[in-house]
């Protein structure tokens, strides 16, 4: 399994948390807000965790710039490789 994907994996099992959701009513397209209703306390949930999963650190704006779960496991994998 890529980063990518192992990143993809775990922002799911939290949209699943956070919004009530399961795996199968998710998908790379599903967007944080239009889809989820994200709000920011939700994005700070989301990177706080994905901090801690990845050791990385995650710029709060930046990752809420990623519109949908696929464009925010990209960043989430381009952070690792950096």
């Amino acid at each position: 399994m890529t980063v990518r994907d192992d990143a993809y994996q775990k922002i799911v099992e939290r949209c699943c948390v956070l919004f009530g959701k399961t795996p199968d009513e998710l998908n790379e397209d599903t967007e944080f807000i239009k889809d989820l209703g994200a709000r920011s306390g939700n994005v700070s949930q989301m990177t706080n965790f994905l901090e801690d999963e990845f050791d990385v650190e995650i710029s709060f704006m930046e990752f809420r710039r990623r519109i949908t779960l696929g464009m925010a496991a990209d960043y989430i994998a381009e952070l690792c490789e950096e």
